[in-house]
Parts: structure tokens; sequence; C-alpha cells
């Protein structure tokens, strides 16, 4: 069986902790001991009066282990970090902190699976980019890819250019958030030139919306928001969006879970139209699941009174006031980077039912002799 995998991505935002989450939590459903690290964190948060990564924290729950941050996130490189390595390189010994958390885990585990930071360049500042990290412990890469044909390959092209320069071997490669369309060939292209190669393509990911769908809660944040109702449901899926100018021409029969962008002299009229549509059409459950007011400008400590109050309350639907206008609200909110985490359950399981079903797992079972 192969002992240590590390997951690198050929840049962010394209599904490697979501990828390195699923591949952990499918090995572990057939049977195999795998243990989890996060060798360099750039996030940091504090657990137990120690900073650790972010994601080491959610695999640490999502997993049932207990959190030790010099086995589990041996290095953190927040900020002025690079500043003080550059001063004083010395002062470091990051490779022994690595090599320690490693030979801890081998201990405990059948095989562990590193998760790498960022794109592959990411660390090198001090000497723990992705390839140097993966040649350190000895172990084989996965590279996790976003969907498309030329772009994708040439993005695999440079990134594996570095691992093939600290002679690390690449076992397999996941295209992931393939668009359905594109699926079949995003495959044989992708496939075809990764033989060339000698690489496995082990898996091919369709993209799911779900995954996408942000929490209220990070909405607020975009705008900077303050919730003036229902805090309660803060933590509810936001599958649509819909501006009061769209309200006539939006099928509330088929998208739930929407989210009501609207400025505060139109919040009344808005509402109220969708509370008809809600009546008139017999709809299984309210559309909204989320009431952003907009203040353009104004302070949203003004904001109190809008009418409709009883609608909003009977259905129990958060409302949030900010002072950005409404195009402000809707730029912030296309821009939110969607994460996987603790209150995400349903993306989790998502995401562990993608990876049994399109990635080849045959390939991590491998046995030597």
């Amino acid at each position: 069986m192969r002992k240590r995998i590390y997951v690198a991505a050929t840049s962010q935002h394209i599904g490697k902790t979501t990828s390195t989450l699923g591949l952990v939590q499918a090995l572990r459903n057939q049977g195999i001991n795998v243990g989890y690290c996060k060798p360099v964190g750039q996030q940091g948060v504090i657990i137990n009066d120690s900073i650790v990564d972010k994601d080491t924290e959610l695999f640490a729950q999502l997993m049932g282990f207990n959190l030790r941050q010099a086995i589990h996130s041996p290095v953190i490189l927040g900020a002025g970090a690079t500043q003080e390595f550059l001063d004083n390189p010395q002062k470091f010994d990051y490779e022994k902190d690595i090599l320690h958390a490693a030979a801890t885990l081998d201990k405990e585990h059948e095989m562990v699976i590193y998760e790498g930071t960022g794109h592959p360049g990411v660390g090198a500042v001090v000497d723990l980019s992705n390839a140097d990290v993966a040649h350190l412990l000895g172990a084989e890469v996965i590279l996790v890819v976003e969907g498309g044909i030329g772009n994708t390959i040439d993005r695999l092209k440079l990134s594996m250019t570095m691992f093939k320069d600290r002679n690390v071997p690449i076992i397999g490669v996941i295209i992931n958030k393939v668009r359905p369309e594109k699926y079949d060939k995003v495959k044989h292209y992708v496939g075809k030139k990764l033989a060339e190669w000698n690489i496995p393509l082990i898996g091919v990911i369709p993209y799911d919306k779900t995954l996408l769908y942000p929490l209220f809660d990070t909405v607020r944040k975009a705008v900077d928001g303050r919730v003036l109702h229902n805090e309660e449901n803060m933590f509810v899926g936001i599958e649509n969006t819909v501006a009061a100018s769209l309200i006539d021409t939006f099928d509330f029969n088929t998208k739930q879970n929407t989210l009501l962008v609207v400025s505060s002299n139109r919040f009344a009229e808005a509402l109220g139209k969708i509370e008809k549509i809600y009546e008139n059409q017999r709809l299984d459950k309210h559309p909204l699941a989320g009431i952003i007011i907009t203040g353009d400008g104004r302070s949203e400590d003004s904001m109190h009174s809008f009418g409709c109050e009883d609608i909003f309350m009977k259905h129990k639907i958060p409302v949030v006031a900010t002072i950005l206008d409404t195009y402000g609200a809707a730029v912030k909110i296309s821009r939110i980077e969607v994460k996987i985490n603790t209150l995400t359950p349903w993306k989790t399981q998502r995401a562990i039912e993608l990876v049994e079903e399109y990635v080849d797992l045959s390939i991590l079972a491998f046995r030597n002799g």
C-alpha cells in the first residue's frame, strides 16, 4: 500500500481541500486506517492555545481525531513569517518539524494523506514549495486541476515541471469541476495528453453546484452586514439570488433557498410580491432563505421598520442590513469564494460521494510485491 500521498493543486480555489476530504473518507470507508496532515499552512486559527491551519481544524472535526499542532499542522506561514525567515533563516528548522510529524503519523496509520497549499510554488520563499515538501516526505503526488482542455493541459504542464525538477513522482491527476456538457471531451483530450506523459488520469469529477452554495452568514460577512431579524437561521445554504427588479421574471416554483437583495425603499413592495407568489402558486415552502436590505450608503442603525414584518417573522426568514447599495452588494456576493467547512455537512457528504463515484482509488491501494 502506498504510504504517503501528497495532494497538490495547479492553483487555488479549484477544490483541493474538497478532493482531499473525499479521498480520505472514501479510503476510510474501505477499511484503511488513513491519517491526515497539512504540513504547511497559511491561514491559522487558534485551537487550545495553539495555531493550526484552518483546514486541519476542519479535518479534525470531520474525521474525529485529536488535533495536535505539531503532528497535523507543523508549519504555519502567517503574516510576517516569510520576512522573519529571510532575515534569519537559521532560526527555523521547518524540515525537522515536518519530518517529526510524518514519523509520528507513520506509526499511527497505514496511509497518510498530506494536503498541499495553494499552487505548487507556494512556500518556495522559505524553501517549502509543494514540490519541496513532497520531496522531503518521499511522497507520491496526486495533482488536482480544474476542468477544461487547453488551459487545463497548460496548467498541468507548468505544475508538473516543479515536481519533476525535485524527482517527485506524480501517480495520478484528478480533473475537478468539469461542466457536464464538456465532460466527455475533457476526459478524452486531457486523458490523451496525460497518456503521452505516462501519467494516469484517475478521476474526472463533474461540476456540482451544491458544493458552491454559500451559507447566508458567509454572504453577510461579504457585504459587511448586520443581522436584524431571525439570526438563528443564518446558517442556511443560499442556492439562488434575486434582485427586486427581477422578481416578476424569476421562477420561484423551481428555485428554492433564494436570497433577496433589495433596497430599503423597495423592500415592502418586493417582499409583498414574493409572498403573493408563494400563496398563489401554493409552494411547498417559502422560497426565500434570506434577505439583504441595502442602504445606499445609509447606516444600518437607521434601518428598523420596513413593513411586512409579519411575513419574514412568520417564515423565520433572516434579514440582514448593509450600507452598500444593491449593485455593490451584488458584486461582493459574486466574488465569494465558497469553502467547505464544519457548518456544511451536506457538502462533506457530497464530496465523499463524488470521489467514490468518479475517482479510481485502486491506484492508492497498490501493494509492492
